[in-house]
């Protein structure tokens, strides 16, 4: 039987002692130039297959360097489908590649509708296409995140998916960035009494009930969260209202959230939460005295060790 996808994400964190999931954002221009430069020498006359082929070298390089450090990574599919077919291709073989080494992967893509569409995103993302009478996985990632916005009707094919493969899924529910409260936080009467509750919470509850039926031995559903440490507040009545749902916490390091806007996203044991970091990972080389941009993993690495020196401190939660 598939091990379940929260068992396998906390026994990963306990296993490395990371809570740190490196976002795999690999924005083109920033790619070290000898990695750009022999990617096009390579695909002379096709600038969409270069640039496919300098995004993996790039990704293999981040991720040969931290595989031993963190959990998980989250390549966002935004920055490979701007390249088009080879983008795409470097997206499936970036989460192939990471699975490769022990990582657990996240696809970040956003997606949802309804019926038949949203089935076959799920299948997509997560699960097989039937082809010529052969069931083979497109992408294969282990879990994906996924807009809520349609209600169970757009969850529940993800969910179906997710029960018969190990799979998981991160549905939005307070996201990090500045605008969010103009939708997320509006105030929606929620009971017979004019009794009101902001939106994400009511979508906070939402899916801690869509993933109630489907909890694995160490306590945590395949739905998670994606509630943003940016907002500290509403992470910790989210984290009250979703104890069996595991948090995909953007919004650390770059965007401005500190170690103590994290801390009300885990429960107590240090569990409960995985913190993305992309940009201060990826490109850490920019900022470093000690390496150039040829040494681009060498700095990836030392981030990320750094990263988990500051969060280790979530282990001793009580």
């Amino acid at each position: 039987m598939t091990e379940h996808f929260s068992d396998r994400l906390i026994r990963s964190i306990r296993a490395k002692k990371s809570v740190v999931c490196v976002g795999l954002d690999p924005r083109f221009d920033k790619i070290p130039e000898s990695i750009r430069a022999a990617a096009r020498a390579k695909y002379p006359n096709d600038v969409f297959a270069a640039a496919g082929e300098a995004i993996l070298r790039f990704n293999m390089g981040i991720i040969d360097a931290i595989s031993d450090l963190v959990p998980v990574v989250k390549p966002q599919i935004a920055f490979y489908e701007m390249f088009g077919a080879a983008g795409v291709q470097a997206f499936a073989d970036t989460l192939k590649y990471a699975k490769s080494k022990g990582l657990l992967t996240i696809a970040d893509a956003k997606r949802n509708d309804i019926g038949s569409t949203a089935e076959a995103y799920a299948q997509a993302f997560l699960g097989t296409t039937e082809i010529f009478g052969e069931k083979v996985a497109a992408f294969d990632a282990d879990s994906v995140t996924v807009t809520p916005y349609l209600g169970w009707d757009g969850i529940k094919p993800f969910m179906d998916v997710c029960k018969n493969t190990g799979k998981g899924i991160f549905v939005l529910v307070k996201t990090s960035n500045k605008s969010s409260g103009d939708l997320q936080d509006l105030k929606v009467v929620t009971g017979t009494q004019a009794e009101t509750e902001p939106a994400f919470g009511v979508v906070g509850h939402f899916a801690e009930s869509w993933g109630a039926d489907d909890i694995g031995e160490e306590g945590y559903s395949c739905l998670g969260a994606v509630v943003g440490a940016t907002y500290p507040e509403q992470a910790k009545k989210l984290r009250a209202i979703m104890p069996t749902t595991i948090f995909l916490v953007p919004g650390f390091g770059a965007q401005g959230a500190t170690i103590d806007d994290v801390l009300p996203c885990f429960n107590a044991g240090g569990m409960g939460a995985i913190v993305n970091s992309s940009r201060d990972i990826n490109f850490a080389y920019e900022k470093s005295d000690k390496y150039g941009a040829d040494d681009f993993a060498a700095a990836a690495r030392e981030k990320v060790i750094e990263m988990n020196e500051q969060l280790k401190m979530v282990f001793d939660l009580s």
